[in-house]
Protein backbone atom coordinates (compact mmCIF):
# COMPACT_ATOMS: atom_id res chain seq x y z
CA UNK A 1 0.00 0.00 0.00
CA UNK A 2 2.84 2.37 0.80
CA UNK A 3 4.39 1.67 -2.62
CA UNK A 4 1.16 2.49 -4.37
CA UNK A 5 0.84 5.82 -2.49
CA UNK A 6 4.37 6.78 -3.47
CA UNK A 7 3.72 5.98 -7.11
CA UNK A 8 0.53 8.14 -7.10
CA UNK A 9 2.40 11.08 -5.50
CA UNK A 10 5.19 10.80 -8.09
CA UNK A 11 2.63 10.81 -10.91
CA UNK A 12 0.87 13.89 -9.48
CA UNK A 13 4.05 15.90 -9.02
CA UNK A 14 5.03 15.93 -12.71
CA UNK A 15 1.52 16.99 -13.66
CA UNK A 16 1.67 19.87 -11.19
CA UNK A 17 5.04 20.87 -12.59
CA UNK A 18 3.79 20.75 -16.17
CA UNK A 19 0.83 23.06 -15.44
CA UNK A 20 2.96 26.15 -14.74
CA UNK A 21 4.78 25.58 -18.03
CA UNK A 22 1.52 26.10 -19.98
CA UNK A 23 0.56 29.39 -18.28
CA UNK A 24 3.41 31.50 -19.69
CA UNK A 25 2.48 30.46 -23.21
CA UNK A 26 -1.15 31.40 -22.60
CA UNK A 27 -0.05 34.73 -21.14
CA UNK A 28 2.14 35.35 -24.17
CA UNK A 29 -0.80 34.66 -26.50
CA UNK A 30 -3.22 36.90 -24.53
CA UNK A 31 -0.77 39.73 -24.02
CA UNK A 32 -0.89 41.07 -27.60
CA UNK A 33 -4.70 41.11 -27.49
CA UNK A 34 -4.60 43.15 -24.30
CA UNK A 35 -1.99 45.44 -25.79
CA UNK A 36 -4.12 45.96 -28.93
CA UNK A 37 -7.20 46.98 -26.92
CA UNK A 38 -5.72 50.28 -25.66
CA UNK A 39 -4.67 51.10 -29.21
CA UNK A 40 -8.26 50.70 -30.38
CA UNK A 41 -9.54 52.79 -27.50
CA UNK A 42 -6.96 55.40 -28.22
CA UNK A 43 -8.16 55.50 -31.83
CA UNK A 44 -11.79 55.95 -30.79
CA UNK A 45 -11.09 58.69 -28.29
CA UNK A 46 -9.62 61.20 -30.80
CA UNK A 47 -12.60 60.64 -33.11
CA UNK A 48 -15.05 61.45 -30.31
CA UNK A 49 -13.02 64.50 -29.33
CA UNK A 50 -13.02 65.67 -32.95
CA UNK A 51 -16.81 65.33 -33.17
CA UNK A 52 -17.27 67.27 -29.93
CA UNK A 53 -14.92 69.99 -31.13
CA UNK A 54 -16.75 70.28 -34.47
CA UNK A 55 -20.09 70.43 -32.63
CA UNK A 56 -18.77 73.22 -30.40
CA UNK A 57 -17.31 75.12 -33.36
CA UNK A 58 -20.58 74.90 -35.41
CA UNK A 59 -22.45 78.21 -34.98
CA UNK A 60 -25.87 77.96 -33.39
CA UNK A 61 -28.32 79.65 -35.76
CA UNK A 62 -30.72 81.77 -33.75
CA UNK A 63 -34.21 82.52 -34.98
CA UNK A 64 -33.86 85.69 -37.03
CA UNK A 65 -36.47 88.24 -37.94
CA UNK A 66 -37.30 88.71 -41.66
CA UNK A 67 -35.35 91.97 -41.71
CA UNK A 68 -32.26 90.34 -40.16
CA UNK A 69 -32.58 87.40 -42.56
CA UNK A 70 -32.63 89.73 -45.59
CA UNK A 71 -29.66 91.63 -44.24
CA UNK A 72 -27.75 88.38 -43.75
CA UNK A 73 -28.56 87.24 -47.29
CA UNK A 74 -27.35 90.57 -48.71
CA UNK A 75 -24.11 90.31 -46.76
CA UNK A 76 -23.52 86.77 -48.07
CA UNK A 77 -24.30 87.69 -51.67
CA UNK A 78 -21.28 87.86 -53.94
CA UNK A 79 -20.41 90.47 -56.53
CA UNK A 80 -18.87 93.92 -56.43
CA UNK A 81 -20.11 96.41 -53.90
CA UNK A 82 -22.53 99.06 -55.12
CA UNK A 83 -21.83 102.78 -55.10
CA UNK A 84 -22.34 104.82 -51.98
CA UNK A 85 -25.79 106.43 -51.84
CA UNK A 86 -27.13 109.33 -49.85
CA UNK A 87 -30.26 108.94 -47.68
CA UNK A 88 -32.27 110.95 -50.24
CA UNK A 89 -31.22 108.64 -53.06
CA UNK A 90 -32.12 105.56 -51.02
CA UNK A 91 -35.53 107.01 -50.19
CA UNK A 92 -36.22 107.85 -53.84
CA UNK A 93 -35.17 104.37 -55.00
CA UNK A 94 -37.33 102.76 -52.31
CA UNK A 95 -40.32 104.86 -53.40
CA UNK A 96 -39.73 103.85 -57.03
CA UNK A 97 -39.59 100.16 -56.10
CA UNK A 98 -42.84 100.48 -54.16
CA UNK A 99 -44.50 102.32 -57.06
CA UNK A 100 -43.50 99.58 -59.51
CA UNK A 101 -44.74 96.90 -57.09
CA UNK A 102 -48.07 98.74 -56.75
CA UNK A 103 -48.44 98.93 -60.54
CA UNK A 104 -47.73 95.19 -60.89
CA UNK A 105 -50.12 94.39 -58.07
CA UNK A 106 -52.89 96.48 -59.64
CA UNK A 107 -52.35 94.81 -63.02
CA UNK A 108 -52.53 91.36 -61.46
CA UNK A 109 -55.73 92.19 -59.56
CA UNK A 110 -57.41 93.63 -62.67
CA UNK A 111 -56.63 90.48 -64.63
CA UNK A 112 -57.97 88.36 -61.80
CA UNK A 113 -61.22 90.35 -61.68
CA UNK A 114 -61.59 90.02 -65.46
CA UNK A 115 -61.13 86.26 -65.27
CA UNK A 116 -63.74 86.06 -62.52
CA UNK A 117 -66.13 88.18 -64.58
CA UNK A 118 -65.66 85.90 -67.59
CA UNK A 119 -66.54 82.85 -65.50
CA UNK A 120 -69.63 84.51 -64.05
CA UNK A 121 -70.90 86.11 -67.25
CA UNK A 122 -73.17 83.11 -68.01
CA UNK A 123 -75.31 83.51 -64.88
CA UNK A 124 -77.49 86.57 -64.41
CA UNK A 125 -77.54 88.25 -61.02
CA UNK A 126 -80.57 87.34 -58.95
CA UNK A 127 -83.05 90.18 -58.45
CA UNK A 128 -83.62 90.92 -54.82
CA UNK A 129 -86.96 92.30 -53.69
CA UNK A 130 -88.96 92.57 -50.51
CA UNK A 131 -89.67 89.23 -48.91
CA UNK A 132 -93.11 87.85 -48.22
CA UNK A 133 -94.47 89.08 -44.91
CA UNK A 134 -96.01 86.72 -42.39
CA UNK A 135 -99.76 86.93 -41.80
CA UNK A 136 -101.32 85.40 -38.67
CA UNK A 137 -104.87 84.93 -37.36
CA UNK A 138 -105.45 85.52 -33.64
CA UNK A 139 -107.76 86.70 -30.91
CA UNK A 140 -107.52 90.10 -29.22
CA UNK A 141 -106.96 89.64 -25.50
CA UNK A 142 -106.40 93.31 -24.61
CA UNK A 143 -107.12 96.67 -26.26
CA UNK A 144 -106.68 99.04 -23.32
CA UNK A 145 -103.56 100.77 -24.72
CA UNK A 146 -103.95 103.52 -27.31
CA UNK A 147 -103.40 102.29 -30.88
CA UNK A 148 -102.12 98.97 -29.56
CA UNK A 149 -103.78 95.59 -29.23
CA UNK A 150 -102.52 92.38 -27.70
CA UNK A 151 -103.23 89.36 -29.89
CA UNK A 152 -102.94 85.71 -28.85
CA UNK A 153 -101.97 83.49 -31.79
CA UNK A 154 -102.74 79.81 -31.35
CA UNK A 155 -101.37 77.03 -33.50
CA UNK A 156 -101.91 73.28 -33.50
CA UNK A 157 -99.37 70.84 -34.93
CA UNK A 158 -98.85 67.12 -34.85
CA UNK A 159 -95.90 66.11 -32.71
CA UNK A 160 -93.51 63.99 -34.83
CA UNK A 161 -92.56 61.76 -31.89
CA UNK A 162 -95.83 61.19 -30.10
CA UNK A 163 -98.05 61.76 -33.17
CA UNK A 164 -100.50 63.79 -31.11
CA UNK A 165 -101.96 67.22 -31.77
CA UNK A 166 -100.01 69.73 -29.66
CA UNK A 167 -101.47 73.22 -29.20
CA UNK A 168 -99.20 76.16 -28.54
CA UNK A 169 -99.85 79.88 -28.33
CA UNK A 170 -97.85 83.08 -28.16
CA UNK A 171 -98.81 86.70 -27.60
CA UNK A 172 -97.79 89.64 -29.79
CA UNK A 173 -98.43 93.38 -29.74
CA UNK A 174 -99.94 94.82 -32.93
CA UNK A 175 -100.41 98.41 -34.06
CA UNK A 176 -104.07 99.48 -34.46
CA UNK A 177 -104.04 102.96 -36.00
CA UNK A 178 -107.83 103.66 -35.72
CA UNK A 179 -108.57 101.52 -32.65
CA UNK A 180 -110.89 99.28 -34.68
CA UNK A 181 -110.40 96.06 -32.73
CA UNK A 182 -111.77 95.36 -29.31
CA UNK A 183 -111.25 92.59 -26.78
CA UNK A 184 -112.46 89.19 -28.01
CA UNK A 185 -112.33 90.01 -31.76
CA UNK A 186 -110.74 87.63 -34.21
CA UNK A 187 -108.24 89.65 -36.25
CA UNK A 188 -105.62 89.13 -38.91
CA UNK A 189 -102.22 90.77 -38.31
CA UNK A 190 -99.20 91.15 -40.58
CA UNK A 191 -95.60 91.65 -39.62
CA UNK A 192 -94.11 95.09 -40.19
CA UNK A 193 -91.19 97.31 -39.26
CA UNK A 194 -90.60 97.92 -35.53
CA UNK A 195 -93.27 100.39 -34.40
CA UNK A 196 -92.06 100.49 -30.78
CA UNK A 197 -90.00 98.43 -28.37
CA UNK A 198 -92.43 95.48 -28.49
CA UNK A 199 -94.63 96.11 -31.56
CA UNK A 200 -93.56 94.21 -34.69
CA UNK A 201 -97.06 93.53 -36.10
CA UNK A 202 -99.84 95.63 -37.61
CA UNK A 203 -103.62 95.08 -37.75
CA UNK A 204 -104.67 94.02 -41.23
CA UNK A 205 -108.40 93.42 -40.76
CA UNK A 206 -111.03 92.37 -38.24
CA UNK A 207 -112.28 88.95 -39.27
CA UNK A 208 -115.00 88.43 -36.63
CA UNK A 209 -116.41 90.68 -33.95
CA UNK A 210 -116.81 89.51 -30.38
CA UNK A 211 -120.35 88.51 -29.36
Amino acid sequence: MADEDKNEQEEQQPQAEEAPEETPAAEEEEAPAEEEAPAGEAGEAPAEEAEEASAEEAPVEEELTPKQRRKLERSRAGGPAGPQRSPQERASQRAERRRRAAVERGRYRRKRRERRGERRSGTAAAERGPGKRKVRLGTVVSSRSAKTITVRIERARRDPGYEKIVRRSNTVHAHDERDEASEGDVVRVVETRPMSRTKRWRLLEVVERAR
